[in-house]
Order: C-alpha cells, then sequence, then structure tokens
C-alpha cells in the first residue's frame, strides 16, 4: 500500500456517497474516477470478542443473515452496527475493484483497480460460514448477481483436505 495510514480514524471522503445499491440495499458510490491502490475507507464500529459477536448474531436459532462483522483477528472483530460509518454499506462482490485489509489492527477498504465514477464500490467478503451451517445456508447467505465466476453466495466454502499427491503404498505379501 503507498498511501499513509492515519493515526486517527479515516475519514470519508467527500467523493463517496451512500445511496441505494442495485445490489443489496444501500451500498458506497464514487462521484469521481478513483486510481488502484487508493485508501477510500476505514470499516469502523464496536470492536467486541468473538464469543460477543457470536451472543448477539448467531445464538438465536435464526442466525440473522444480515451481520455487519469484520474479524480483525482470533480475538477481535468490529461490529459495524454499532458505531460504523459508510465502510459497512460496501457491498459484496465476487468481482470486486476493492479489498479490505487488516494493518495494525485496522480495517481499510482500498480499490484494487481504477474505478470510474458513478461506480459503487465492492470488495469479496470471503465470510466464514457460522457454525453450525444452517440447512438453508445458501438461501440465507445467496448472492443475487452471478455473472462470470461469481459462487452465488457471500460465504466461501470451508477448504476441504486434499487428498495426497504421493502414490498410496502397496501391501507385499512377504514370502514364507
Amino acid at each position: 500500500m503507498a498511501q499513509k495510514i492515519p493515526a486517527k480514524a479515516l475519514r470519508q471522503p467527500r467523493f463517496l456517497k451512500v445511496r441505494r445499491s442495485r445490489f443489496h440495499g444501500l451500498g458506497v458510490f464514487t462521484s469521481r474516477a478513483v486510481p488502484a491502490g487508493t485508501l477510500l475507507l476505514e470499516y469502523l464500529g464496536e470492536r467486541i470478542t468473538h464469543a460477543e459477536a457470536a451472543e448477539r448474531y448467531y445464538a438465536s436459532p435464526e442466525p440473522d443473515a444480515f451481520v455487519l462483522l469484520f474479524t480483525v483477528n482470533r480475538s477481535t472483530v468490529i461490529d459495524g452496527g454499532a458505531g460504523g460509518r459508510a465502510a459497512r454499506y460496501v457491498n459484496h462482490s465476487c468481482d470486486p475493484n476493492c479489498e479490505a485489509d487488516e494493518i495494525d489492527g485496522r480495517i481499510f477498504i482500498t480499490s484494487i483497480r481504477d474505478i470510474p465514477a458513478g461506480a459503487e464500490l465492492t470488495y469479496d467478503y470471503n465470510m466464514e460460514a457460522p457454525q453450525p451451517l444452517p440447512r438453508d445456508w445458501r438461501r440465507r447467505y445467496a448472492w443475487p448477481l452471478r455473472a462470470g465466476r461469481c459462487r452465488g453466495t457471500m460465504v466461501i466454502r470451508p477448504r476441504q483436505r486434499r487428498r495426497s499427491t504421493a502414490p498410496a503404498k502397496q501391501h507385499r505379501r512377504q514370502p514364507r
């Protein structure tokens, strides 16, 4: 990242506006062209533990699909629904124009390619599925814009164990 990280919370640039999105609910749009590598927003909100996040959003029999949590590390989660700003409205895309980076315990949204004026900011949520995974997870976390290599959901599937590529040991019978 070429830009200097501010000591205080990053202020929202005036050229970014929150408004209705074709993707989902509200989104963040730019009113001018933005070059790749531009530091745009900081994901802000209440810093809580994973246990608090689970209690807040996943304790009910019907986990809430509209969650504004962002994992910082193994002990900290940012709840954008509590004191969050515009970054909480940046929508998911499997073909994003931004990425979210963790830098010194803070989350920043940065453009990864040139973004034209009027475009909506997006990043791939790479959201981990809640455990236990609800039976209706595909519906609950569906992403309606299936284009190109879109996986159709904000959730990433847990990586399956790879089978060894080494040849299997052959058991030979010892001669008597």
